[in-house]
This record gives C-alpha cells, sequence and structure tokens, in this order.
C-alpha cells in the first residue's frame, strides 16, 4: 500500500511518496556521512605532519651526508633517525606520512647528489644517462628512504610503548 500526499509548491503539486522520502534521508545522511568520512580519514594522514616530516627528512638527509667518511650511511642514519623521533613524539601511528616524505626527500636528494657529483664537462652525458636512468635512480632513493624510514619509526613507536607501560 503507497501512500501519496500532495504539497503545493510554488504553485505546482507535488506527489510525495516513500521513494521520493527515502531519497530526502539518503541526501540527508549522505552529508552526515561525508562529514564522518572525512573526520575518518582526517585521523589517517596528516598533512602537517607528512610536511614536517619531510622538512625533518631533507635536513636529516644532508646533515647526515655531510659526516666525512660516512656519506651514504649517515644519510641512512639521519632518514633513521626522523622516523625515530616522529614514533618517539607522537602519540599516534604516523607511517603514511614518514613513510612517504622520507620517500620523496630521498629521491630528491639522490637525484641532486647526482647533479652536483658531475662537472660542467660532463653535462651532456649526465642528460643523456638521467633521459634513460633517472627513474631507475630517483626509485632506488625513493625505496630506500621509505624502508629506513619506517623501520626507525616502528623502533621509535616500539621505545615509546615500552616508555608507557607501567611496571608491575
Amino acid at each position: 500500500m503507497q501512500r501519496t500526499t500532495d504539497v503545493e509548491r510554488g504553485g505546482e503539486s507535488v506527489a510525495d511518496s516513500p521513494a521520493d522520502a527515502k531519497a530526502d534521508r539518503r541526501d540527508r545522511s549522505g552529508a552526515r556521512g561525508r562529514l564522518g568520512l572525512k573526520r575518518r580519514l582526517g585521523g589517517l594522514f596528516s598533512i602537517k605532519v607528512f610536511l614536517a616530516a619531510l622538512v625533518g627528512s631533507i635536513l636529516g638527509l644532508f646533515l647526515g651526508g655531510a659526516i666525512p667518511l660516512v656519506g651514504v650511511l649517515g644519510r641512512i642514519a639521519g632518514l633513521f633517525a626522523v622516523g625515530f623521533v616522529v614514533g618517539l613524539v607522537g602519540r599516534r601511528r604516523r607511517y603514511a606520512e614518514v613513510g612517504l616524505a622520507a620517500a620523496a626527500a630521498a629521491a630528491l636528494v639522490l637525484v641532486l647528489s647526482a647533479l652536483g657529483s658531475f662537472g660542467t664537462v660532463t653535462f651532456p652525458y649526465l642528460v643523456r644517462a638521467y633521459a634513460q636512468y633517472g627513474t631507475a635512480i630517483a626509485g632506488v632513493g625513493a625505496g630506500t628512504g621509505l624502508v629506513v624510514a619506517l623501520v626507525g619509526h616502528y623502533f621509535g613507536r616500539d621505545l615509546r610503548a615500552g616508555l608507557m607501560r607501567e611496571i608491575n
């Protein structure tokens, strides 16, 4: 049994049926649903933490690379330290932010450091090499940065969990 009512709107008669009422409820709940989804997704990725991790990763890479005789290992240690500190200080898991920031910073720094290590005489050869292997070079940097920062973040969170645990 279907119930319809006529409603006068702007001079027109519109029949409201249960199907129209369902669509109305869906529209209203859709607006609330989107806000709820935004609130839930807002906790998954934080732009502020990402930007802080990106700046920290770039600083960690440059400062770690500035240590004489250590070079690449210092850069890896710098990325590990940034991930560790974010894991130690933060109350929430921030694997996505730390991983993406470290991957982007490591790829950028690896490509820029390769550019800076060649002189101007070899520039034409450098352009050809980057045309062929540029994405591979950036990919190696991004993959290494991602893994190292995520491991650092894990150990930082593990230490935080141990420090916050009650002693029985």
